[in-house]
């Protein structure tokens, strides 16, 4: 044993004092047939630093990044001689590098059910990776060079699709070394690695990591290098996890708008997601920061003279009545109604004959405060007079001192944010869910589900265990104890609230231009100018719906790709206000789809 366990170090060390690491470290030259070899990969350039004859060479090509996107020099000479050259305009990236030796990898145990890994094959998966590229706040790629790479042998992008439902739930860039640069040492890395924040399945970062492990493997590949922040806890215990080791080797980023954040300690980092999306653009723009109150989301943005106090998108442009109005839902009904809009029945929870007819006529009823938000203390779909009454005496144990019963209405729960009185987008909102394995038990799959959904949203949305849920676990005959099905979803609380661990999808292209018209006379009904409407729809295209609640303090930081953080900046800041070339964008890859008909799907 002690002889096995030498020659095991002996192989380690070897290992560590490898060419391609003292290249790392040393920054000697590689033996490369591309000499200064420069890498678009779609949201900027990779600087292969160990290609470069000279130091200055390297920084000079840095240096010329592009307005809008991000280069990063990798595996370079000496960072601290590096940023010596520029330091008003470079800095160290705060990332670890990690790699794995192919000879070390272990697969799975078990394949990834109910998930696919491919390329991209249609135009139609553009615009989902473009709305989980935006929903982890990552540069975007160029659309037109996705297209273009997705059979590419050097540079490729590959996406994890579900399916369950035949959604993309995630994204990855491969880069194999040889083919761009003919490196001796037979190198790979991973770049760009996002899991949609409302994906259900577990495991598919790791199947993503996995896949390609796999595929530089069987083309002669010989490691897999990425890179991480160092406090990503979570992802760096996954890459230990498969095998992979931290190694010496350091990238060199540019100061900008985008980067501010990791060389600065940034203000922002200490706001929650709704507060901190808003702060990034009107610092994108120019405008002046304060933070006030992190804890509380409290925070001015000022031009000039002016100056704005919010609280995540309620601004002082809101006024107290109208926050009034919001705020309580039997005013917010009574307001609507009086509008000629479409409103559920409610009635004060003191009055029993009244919520007794409710029961009667419409079999379900929703038990919920008079004021509050993020979906606390809301009771769905109760059918009984004791779950009624129960849902009644807990509100009130719990300080409620108002509460109604309202009519459930049944349908798709479709969130519309209208800014400036306009119809800005759309997303459904899905109540939270877990998928069985075989093995695991259904409390530690709504725990693993309610962390998931923790990492994905800074903090803001996670799915409680209380009685509420209970109470639909009892509906399905089912206890947390109980292990489902092999691919098996269930819904473990009946509310689709964000902050619940509820998901949510962008619909607007999907929302017609009456249910938009409505809105926006919702809106004007309130006299509000920003706001976020629960709207109750029997088809998400269609026109039959049911206005619930109307929020005064929407969050804004899930609706992508709509460009809704811009439009409520325009609002505040209309002198600052520039417009997005979607429409350009997508006639860029239909030419493509034309020069290439054999490419449609």
């Amino acid at each position: 044993m002690p002889k096995i366990k030498r020659k095991h170090q002996q192989h380690r060390y070897q290992k560590a004092r490898s060419e391609n690491l003292l290249a790392s470290q040393h920054n000697l030259l590689s033996a490369s047939k591309a000499p200064d070899c420069v890498v678009n990969c779609g949201w900027g350039r990779l600087i292969f630093g160990q290609t470069f004859s000279s130091t200055e060479k390297m920084v000079s090509q840095l240096l010329k990044e592009e307005s809008g996107t991000r280069d990063i020099a990798f595996y370079i000479k000496d960072p601290h001689i590096v940023l010596n050259h520029s330091p008003a305009h470079l800095f160290l990236d705060p990332s670890h590098t990690f790699r794995i030796w192919f000879e070390n990898y272990r697969p799975a145990k078990t394949p990834k059910r109910n998930l696919l890994i491919r390329r991209i094959q249609s135009k139609t998966d553009i615009p989902e990776i473009e709305t989980i590229l935006r929903a982890r706040n990552m540069v975007p790629i160029d659309p037109l060079y996705l297209w273009k790479k997705r059979r590419s042998k050097d540079v490729f992008p590959l996406v994890a699709e579900s399916l369950v439902d035949n959604q993309i739930v995630g994204f990855v860039i491969g880069l194999n070394h040889v083919e761009t640069f003919d490196d001796f040492e037979k190198g790979s890395s991973l770049w760009s690695l996002a899991v949609s924040p409302t994906a259900s399945l577990p495991g598919v970062g790791e199947a993503l990591t996995r896949y390609l492990i796999e595929y530089f493997q069987a083309t002669g590949n010989s490691f897999l290098d990425l890179s991480v922040m160092h406090d990503n806890e979570s992802a760096i215990k996954l890459y230990e996890k498969l095998g992979f080791q931290r190694v010496p080797v350091f990238a060199v980023k540019i100061r900008n708008t985008f980067n501010e954040p990791l060389y600065t300690q940034a203000p922002v980092e200490s706001l929650n997601p709704y507060a901190e999306i808003i702060v990034r653009e009107a610092i994108r723009r120019g405008l002046q920061v304060d933070i006030v109150d992190p804890k509380l989301s409290l925070f001015t943005i000022s031009s000039g003279a002016r100056k704005l106090r919010m609280r995540e998108s309620l601004s002082d442009l809101t006024s107290a009545y109208s926050f009034l109005l919001c705020d309580n839902k039997t005013l917010t009904n009574k307001v609507l109604a009086e509008a000629s809009l479409q409103v559920p029945e409610q009635v004060d929870a003191r009055d029993k004959k009244g919520w007794l007819r409710l029961l009667d006529r419409y079999s379900k009823v929703v038990v919920k405060p008079i004021s509050g938000e993020q979906g606390r203390g809301v009771y769905v779909g109760l059918e009984s007079i004791q779950s009624v009454e129960l849902a009644i005496a807990q509100l009130i144990s719990t300080g409620h001192r108002s509460v109604i019963v309202e009519q459930m209405v049944k349908g798709f729960d479709v969130r519309i944010i209208v800014i400036g009185k306009k119809f800005v987008a759309a997303a459904v909102r899905e109540p939270p869910q877990v998928t069985g394995d075989g093995r695991t038990s259904l409390r530690e799959l709504i725990e693993k589900q309610s962390r998931r959904r923790s990492q994905a949203t800074g903090g803001e949305s996670k799915i409680p265990i209380d009685e509420e849920m209970l109470r639909c676990l009892h509906e399905n005959k089912v206890g947390l104890d109980d292990v489902l099905d092999v691919g098996q979803t269930l819904v473990v609380r009946k509310a689709s609230n964000v902050h619940q661990g509820g998901t949510i999808k962008d619909v607007t292209p999907l929302i017609s231009p009456f249910i938009q018209r409505e809105a926006e006379r919702a809106a004007q009904a309130l006299d509000i100018p920003v706001v976020g409407f629960d709207f109750m729809m029997k088809a998400i295209s269609g026109n039959h719906y049911v206005i619930i609640e109307a929020n005064e303090r929407p969050g804004l930081a899930n609706h992508e790709p709509q460009p809704v953080v811009e439009k409520y900046i325009d609002l505040l800041f209309p002198e600052t206000a520039y417009a997005t070339n979607n429409a350009a964008r997508d006639q860029q890859i239909e030419e493509a789809l034309i020069e290439n008909p054999q490419d449609r799907h």
